[in-house]
């Protein structure tokens, strides 16, 4: 790691949380890009929000959702985002690529990624090696859900271009994908995977929602969603930068002192406030299971618990699905908040 990035590290995570006079954000107003907010994947930058965490570092964040992670990032390569909360690995692409894009902020320990083969084909399926020919449906072309399906493909003697792949989202209009039978198999997150389990639907077929799962795929631990930005971004708002780790960092605390249920409610007032700003047929920040029950009210009566609330609380039973900070913060600690993009 360069000094230039460890300095950053150093600077960031012993900066004083609260924010004084001399550290008022230089750009008080942020564009932040997500691809699919409503995932748990996002769950922390949901809770920051929610809780008002942004404001209390003087901070007006905009945040526009896209389909996917990809998206999100064209939007920061093309000017209409300052920062993105997306995943580690577009960092790492970005870099290859000689563009400056460094994570400030780690949000989550596993991906949380499932690759999972709809109940149609699922008899026929052994292992990645029969994706040959199979239509797959990602959050979006070039996000991590293709990578991690191409990865898989690869490592089990497969070309990257064995099946075609199409953008499904990360809310209804994924599950509404598998329910069309529009794709042989899926690679998404929560809630959109449990609802899909529920329904029985599909059959799971890689799993990275915990450690060993993770291990399993991609043959160690593999950072989840983070907060990057381009470094001349960072270079120019030192300050503003450091109120938005500050403000993720309380909601990742929040998080970690908070039962699954607590949790589950803050995304249940997200929803609703989300739907009832709706102007159109789909609130695009709305929970997938609340959506594609809509046009039934006998479903909606049955499903007591939305499959959201459900999935966070699977989540918060495990141990680090997302980062439990520890009161001293030390950019050298494994469980530390921050991470660096990586150069070369």
């Amino acid at each position: 790691m360069k000094p230039a990035l460890i300095a950053l590290a150093a600077a960031l995570l012993l900066s004083p949380i609260g924010a004084s006079a001399q550290d008022k954000p230089e750009t008080p107003k942020v564009r932040l890009a997500v691809g699919g907010k409503p995932a748990l994947f996002y769950l922390p930058l949901t809770v920051t929000e929610r809780l008002g965490l942004f404001r209390e570092q003087g901070l007006e964040v905009e945040i526009s959702d896209f389909p996917g992670g990809a998206r999100a990032l064209q939007a920061l390569v093309g000017g209409s985002a300052d920062v993105v909360t997306g995943a580690f690995d577009h960092t790492i692409q970005m870099q290859a690529k000689q563009q400056p894009v460094t994570a400030v902020i780690q949000l989550g320990d596993f991906p949380g990624y499932v690759l999972a083969v709809l109940a149609s084909k699922a008899q026929g399926y052994r292992s990645p090696a029969d994706l040959k020919g199979f239509k797959i449906g990602v959050t979006a072309p070039g996000s991590s859900t293709q990578f991690m399906a191409q990865h898989l493909m690869v490592k089990h003697g497969l070309k990257r271009d064995d099946a075609s792949f199409v953008g499904v989202g990360a809310s209804a209009s994924a599950v509404a994908a598998v329910r069309r039978g529009e794709i042989d198999a899926i690679v998404n997150v929560d809630p959109v995977i449990s609802l899909l389990e529920s329904e029985n639907r599909i059959r799971v077929a890689a799993d990275t929602r915990t450690l060993a799962g993770t291990r399993e795929v991609f043959g160690g631990p593999y950072p989840a969603a983070v907060l990057y930005a381009r470094r001349s971004f960072i270079d120019a708002n030192p300050r503003t930068v450091q109120a938005l780790v500050n403000a993720l960092l309380g909601g990742l605390k929040w998080i970690a002192n908070h039962s699954g249920d607590e949790v589950a409610g803050v995304c249940r007032r997200s929803t609703r406030s989300a739907t009832a700003r709706s102007t159109g047929s789909r609130s695009r920040t709305a929970c997938p299971c609340i959506r594609a029950t809509a046009g039934s009210a006998a479903k909606r009566r049955k499903r007591r618990t939305p499959c959201c609330a459900r999935s966070i609380r699977k989540s918060a039973a495990r141990p680090s699905t997302w980062l439990r900070p520890t009161p001293t913060l030390s950019w050298t600690k494994r469980d530390s908040p921050l991470c660096n993009g990586i150069t070369h």
